[in-house]
């Protein structure tokens, strides 16, 4: 890993954390958490639009592969393990700890990390940014708006049914897909594990979300009133 992608990530994690708490600073009525979330969602907006500006080629975004990555490449990748970084210690010092959003965290900032570090596969790893950063604004969205007043809500719901889909095809049909091109190609063994490893992650938080989704779409459908004869 070369200075400049040091340098980076340690400006990114001082930024995000300036963020943060300028944040905190200026919205004092609302929680750690929300505060932490609104970080989040400017996280997922920078991450999708820098990994989108670094594909060379939208006939197929993970191509070349095994190659080694771009300028604009290496900064989305920079950019996204500061945020990783800031958000697992910002995490240690929030009252919930989550250990699945802590191995998530772990590994992605590992698969990510190795790009930068053998410099190899960034085409497959911004590719695997933008898919799985596409629905955290909307994952993001659902909470904001229960913090502000808006929980069973049919905005809220909206929000959850977005979030639900774009996770779908994105991290279920995207996601094996990437994964197959990963593997097969010439990529380090460690990027290889981690885009395993992702998948998996990807497949029990999908396994989460459908049982959400199964109890918030029973509760908002109108229960048919009992008929006695």
């Amino acid at each position: 890993m070369e200075n400049y992608d040091l340098n980076t990530i340690t400006l990114g994690v001082i930024s995000w954390a300036t963020i943060f708490l300028l944040t905190r600073k200026f919205l004092q009525n609302y929680s750690f958490e929300f505060c932490n979330r609104l970080v989040s969602s400017i996280h997922a907006i920078v991450a999708v639009t820098l990994a989108c500006l670094s594909v060379e080629d939208w006939r197929c975004p993970a191509c070349p592969l095994a190659s080694n990555p771009s300028p604009s490449q290496m900064r989305a990748l920079g950019v996204s393990v500061s945020y990783l970084i800031y958000d697992l210690i910002c995490c240690l010092f929030d009252k919930q700890f989550n250990l699945d959003n802590t191995i998530h965290h772990l590994v992605s900032i590992v698969g990510l990390g190795a790009g930068l570090l053998y410099h190899k596969s960034g085409s497959e790893l911004v590719t695997a940014l933008w898919i799985t950063e596409m629905s955290s604004p909307f994952l993001h969205l659902r909470e904001l708006l229960k913090d502000l007043g808006y929980r069973d809500t049919p905005l809220n719901l909206a929000a959850d049914i977005s979030f639900a889909v774009i996770f779908t095809c994105a991290r279920m049909i995207g996601g094996p897909y990437l994964t197959y091109m990963t593997l097969r190609a010439d990529n380090p063994l460690i990027v290889k594990v981690m885009a395993v490893g992702l998948q998996l992650v990807s497949g029990f938080w999908f396994y989460k979300i459908a049982r959400m989704m199964k109890y918030k779409l029973a509760k908002a459908t109108p229960k048919k009133p009992k008929k006695f004869n």
